[in-house]
């Protein structure tokens, strides 16, 4: 019998770990090559992995929600055909058997505690955590600075699943979150028997009787997707990380209009491409970017990290309503053409749930069209760990008071308000404020007669 382990793929260069969200193969299923065994989830991206070999599926390592880092054996694939004979002796919960640091992610919190006695815990008061931790902490109780205080084993002193579960039974134990108590655990996993102690994590689901509340009759009671609480999980952190204050100002955008209006055909029959009004203010935060360059930077403690790379992520709706913030790539490098390209590539891999984990990571500053749905301005969140978002509103015919060498005439113009949060830990009104209006000025100074 030929076995071919099937991996969890690295889905991006920041992306350490996926969550298993459903298999569409068993032990015992037949499986082409490239035919998709199983749906993965990284952030807010979910992809499918494919098959690597043509079999039959003999072992599957993993249950459906949990948690596993990449470069981890989920699967294992019979390439010769005869694992259909051992299919029954194989089933999932049999997984957990071989393997049980692996294929039981609650049991197997001890073992991964190891290297927290060498591991510094981040104290920067930014350090990220994922949905899943932040979910367990919310019903144990754990409020954020008890949170900062758990020694992390994953990349770059992350908290694992592993590592709060691992907390939580000491916690309930009586024990501190020290080193002691952590080693004092690793040797458990030699004994199967001791080994189910930290599974009363779990087991915090009390909460969640807590929609039991009388809601009344007439009612309909949804339940988030996994996407809502992913977003829910990530407004609620950035209110909670950053102090937001928001400045505004309008910008006469009829240049822009006009110019666009005049060259669209144009410029869709020379490059294929439809020319929004995305690119082009993308472009002016670009160059103002490099003006005010603390504006693309972000907090680690009391240091602050001022970023070189100019990656501009604009918020783009899913076809299930939600919104996602792909990511364009060094943006400060790319002429109109490049960033229209980047723009329309991102948005329609969006609208078809075909974008890549790497295609959301990296971001350093957002922008947000709220004039797509007709607001005249809105109040954004900051995109953590990012300081700062602008949102454009939607533009508006308005009479506006225009200063001639013959004096002032009133004229009808296009109008567009401009609304910039940002995190006054770092940016100060000035600075925001500055920002704002050289974005406005750039805007205002387009050239009407810009060459296609």
């Amino acid at each position: 019998m030929a076995i071919v382990d099937l991996v969890m793929p690295k889905m991006g260069e920041s992306i350490m770990e996926a969550t298993v969200l459903k298999w569409h193969k068993k032990p015992g299923d037949k499986v082409r090559m490239d035919e998709t065994v199983l749906e993965i989830a990284t952030d807010k991206v979910d992809s499918e992995v494919p098959s690597t070999a043509e079999g039959t599926i003999t072992e599957v390592l993993f249950q459906e929600n949990d948690v596993v880092p990449v470069g981890t054996v989920i699967a294992k694939i019979d390439t010769v055909g005869a694992g259909a004979a051992v299919a029954p002796s194989a089933p999932a919960p049999a997984a957990s058997a071989p393997q049980p640091a692996a294929a039981t992610p609650q049991p197997a919190a001890p073992a991964a505690s190891a290297p927290a006695a060498q591991v510094t815990p981040s104290s920067d008061g930014n350090r990220f955590y994922s949905p899943l931790v932040l979910n367990i902490a919310g019903k144990e109780g754990i409020g954020m600075a008890e949170l900062e205080q758990i020694p992390g084993t994953g990349n770059e002193g992350r908290v694992t699943k592993k590592d709060i579960l691992s907390y939580v039974a000491n916690r309930r134990n009586g024990h501190p979150a020290s080193a002691a108590p952590v080693q004092t655990e690793v040797q458990q996993p030699i004994q199967p028997q001791v080994q189910p102690a930290p599974t009363p994590a779990p087991a915090a689901p009390a909460p969640q009787s807590a929609p039991s509340a009388n809601y009344g009759n007439n009612v309909e009671v949804v339940e988030m997707d996994r996407m809502r609480k992913l977003i829910a999980d990530h407004m609620v952190r950035s209110k909670a990380t950053s102090p937001h204050v928001t400045s505004f100002t309008e910008c006469d955008v009829t240049n822009i209009v006009r110019w666009r209006e005049k060259a669209k055909k144009e410029y869709e029959k020379k490059y294929g491409e439809k020319i929004t009004f995305t690119p082009i203010f993308i472009e002016a935060i670009v160059n103002c970017i490099r003006k005010y360059p603390m504006i693309n930077s972000s907090v680690d403690g009391d240091k602050i990290i001022v970023k070189k790379d100019i990656n501009i992520g604009m918020a783009a709706a899913l076809p299930s309503g939600n919104l996602i913030v792909p990511v364009i790539k060094n943006a400060d490098t790319k002429n109109l053409l490049g960033l229209t390209k980047d723009v329309n590539g991102l948005a329609l891999a969006a609208r078809s749930n075909k974008l890549k984990a790497d295609d959301t990571q990296g971001g350093t500053f957002t922008l947000t069209n709220v004039g797509t749905f007709g607001s005249l301005m809105g109040t954004p969140i900051i995109n953590q760990p990012q300081v700062a978002i602008l949102a454009v509103g939607s533009i508006k015919k308005r009479p506006m008071v225009l200063e001639t060498e013959d004096g002032d005439v009133i004229a009808i113009r296009h109008m567009m308000y401009l609304s910039l949060s940002y995190d006054h830990r770092i940016v100060d009104g000035s600075l925001g404020a500055s920002f704002l209006t050289a974005v406005a000025n750039e805007l205002e100074a387009f050239d009407i007669n810009r060459d296609i």
